[in-house]
């Protein structure tokens, strides 16, 4: 992938200086006893293993306390100490890649949004360590990637990326930046309103309704990180030999029914919040080959 050289963003927060929060609530135990019964609330009955933004990269529209059980920031008066950060080169390389692609989707997304005669209102991306504060509540590095619609932030541990190449087999660099490309996704879906009615549409509904509200989400922004590729492809030339299949293969391996198979042996399609590894992958070519908005109306269509 082509993205030496490029600009990079002024909208990356680093926290990676500051003291990790940690994880409390009644009964304590931290974020390793917790995850069981996040996995519950996401239809995971089964042996419980670390999962890509528990089911691949994270969306929260509420507090992510609710989801961990109830869990919250120890010492959350405290303000946290902040320090020299400390990173091996190969972090260096990453955090600025992270921030060149963060620059890429700015530009896309602002030249789409100029042409619908709207204004892109550009989100921030806050690279951290373990754990940290957010609008939505406590975010943990075991979660993956995730959005915040609440601060209108993407929140990410660089350390995800070993978990992404070598427990999940999806290696290069077009595979990293399609992880920010797909939380970006969220993004437009919060600016343009669409995840508002994502979240009024579940209202009253049955768990197996609401999932499949999630996963049209998700597939949408799946989609919408495929639009972001179409255009920065076009206008900047970023693609190599082999970027797509890194795409390709980082879409499949996350998943629901894959996901689901590596955690507990069998599929439980009702259970599904982000989609089948097939539907990712479709709806990932789907914006890359199509580039248009309105090519990924996941809400609309008979067949995902």
């Amino acid at each position: 992938m082509r993205w030496r050289n490029n600009r990079q963003s002024n909208n990356v927060e680093d926290r990676r200086g500051m003291s990790s929060p940690r994880m409390g609530g009644s009964g304590g135990g931290g974020l390793l006893r917790l995850l069981p019964m996040a996995f519950r609330l996401l239809g995971f009955k089964g042996t419980v293993i670390a999962v890509i933004g528990l089911l691949g990269y994270g969306y929260f529209t509420g507090d992510l306390s609710q989801l961990l059980g109830g869990a919250t920031l120890s010492g959350a008066q405290t303000a946290p100490s902040t320090q020299v950060v400390k990173q091996t080169n190969e972090e260096k390389e990453l955090a600025k890649f992270v921030s060149v692609i963060l620059a890429d989707t700015e530009d896309t997304w602002g030249l789409l949004f100029k042409n619908m005669g709207k204004q892109y209102q550009q989100p921030r991306l806050v690279l951290f360590r373990k754990a940290v504060k957010t609008a939505c509540g406590m975010g943990s590095a075991q979660m993956g990637p995730f959005y915040c619609p609440g601060d209108q932030k993407v929140y990410i541990d660089l350390n995800f990326y070993d978990d992404l190449k070598n427990r999940h087999g999806a290696p290069g660099d077009f595979a990293q930046a399609y992880v920010i490309a797909h939380e970006i996704g969220h993004h437009v879906q919060t600016i343009t309103g669409i995840s508002a009615k994502v979240q009024q549409a579940k209202e009253n509904q049955s768990q197996k309704v609401a999932n499949s509200l999630s996963v049209k989400q998700e597939l949408q922004a799946d989609c919408y990180a495929g639009i972001w590729a179409h255009h920065a492809n076009r206008s900047r030339q970023i693609l190599e030999s082999g970027d797509i299949e890194e795409g390709l293969t980082a879409a499949s391996a996350i998943g629901d029914d894959r996901l689901q198979k590596q955690a507990k042996g069998y599929v439980t399609p009702d259970s599904f919040t982000h989609g089948s590894s097939q539907q990712r992958v479709k709806w990932f070519k789907t914006g890359l080959e199509k580039g248009t908005l309105q090519a990924c109306d996941t809400f609309s269509t008979k067949s995902l």
